[in-house]
């Protein structure tokens, strides 16, 4: 018995070694080698969507939230079964950390390397003038008030917000080239109080090919999540990108919810930078923009309010030193960007 274990313990570090060979190349040859990020997104990672991302799409519950929950479980008991075993312990550990890295960087890690949304939408993304934006904020304070009183996601829309935001990714993928392809429907986490006490929407889970939200956010917030999460799923993982091919897929959706979400999430945007550059026309567009998106707005902060504290500061250092680390060298700042793209987007209408 006791051969067979050691055998097993070789072969795990012999895996857990190959692994992490693998991942280690993929990543040296995504930072050094030009272009294999982009190659790689385009040629091999929609595979892993149409594969991986079919396979766990078979599951109507997010398969990361339940895989996650039974890792625990198992972990705690078999440390409390082999609590004298030290070596297998950290050997197994081992065996799981390089895997996931694995994952990580195949489903993952690779895309950050890839060219940027910007290169093949057309768009010419540069400095804009202050009148550039001061148009934009007034224009998206005139769609959100137009869609204010029809377009607050409703329960019926819930029930269908996986296919209605697959429909508006797809819809987008025929003017994009680039974000078509196959789309599995986001799933909620059934405990959002995870994400909640982090502070975060949404995520994409590498190691399933799943989009995952807050259920429990504001009824507003959804739509763009959902449609940001899944722009991941085309390669683009930049923050700001993801930000903007959301915000392109609420607007351009039949649904008015999907609309309303895109168009009041991009006014948050573009107003906040207005604010830092003249905050004189920030208060005068405030004052233009409906009652009812200003309730929409509080709900939204007295909302994220409650969950304030030392887990959303632990998260939101942890959120910035994983975007630095995979050269988004703003880190949390690169949100900052998808202004630029929505102006530039405006000047191409």
């Amino acid at each position: 018995m006791g051969g067979r274990s050691r055998n097993i313990d070789r072969s795990l570090l012999a895996a857990s070694g190959i692994m992490f060979a693998v991942s280690l190349l993929l990543q040296i040859l995504a930072r050094k080698v030009p272009g294999f990020g982009d190659w790689y997104a385009r040629r091999v990672y929609r595979v892993m969507v149409g594969s991986m991302g079919r396979g766990t799409g078979i599951f109507s519950f997010a398969l990361v939230e339940a895989a996650a929950f039974l890792f625990v479980l198992y972990a705690v008991c078999y440390v409390f079964i082999h609590h004298r075993e030290g070596k297998r312990i950290l050997i197994r550990a081992v065996f799981l950390v390089t895997g996931l890295f694995l994952l990580f960087t195949v489903n993952c890690g690779i895309n950050y390397y890839r060219n940027p949304f910007s290169s093949y939408s057309g768009l010419e993304v540069r400095k804009s003038s202050l009148d550039e934006l001061k148009s934009l904020c007034q224009q998206l304070t005139a769609d959100v008030n137009q869609l204010c009183g029809e377009g607050i996601l409703r329960e019926t829309d819930r029930k269908s917000l996986g296919k209605e935001s697959v429909k508006a990714m797809k819809g987008l993928g025929e003017i994009y080239p680039e974000l078509a392809g196959y789309y599995p429907q986001p799933k909620p986490l059934i405990w959002s109080y995870f994400f909640s006490v982090q502070q975060l929407c949404g995520q994409y889970s590498p190691f399933t090919v799943e989009a995952t939200y807050n259920r429990s956010m504001p009824d507003y917030n959804i739509p763009h999540t959902v449609c940001h999460e899944l722009s991941h799923l085309r390669g683009f993982m930049r923050e700001d990108e993801a930000n903007f091919i959301g915000y392109l897929a609420c607007i351009g959706s039949d649904n008015e919810g999907f609309r309303y979400s895109g168009y009041l999430t991009g006014w948050i945007y573009a107003t906040n930078a207005l604010a830092k550059a003249d905050q004189e026309a920030y208060w005068e567009i405030c004052g233009q923009l409906s009652e009812k998106a200003w309730e929409d707005l509080r709900h939204n902060n007295e909302f994220w309010g409650k969950y304030e504290g030392k887990t959303a500061e632990v998260s939101n250092r942890m959120n910035d030193t994983y975007l630095k680390l995979n050269s988004q060298s703003d880190g949390v700042n690169s949100y900052g960007r998808m202004v630029d793209l929505m102006l530039a987007y405006a000047r191409s209408k």
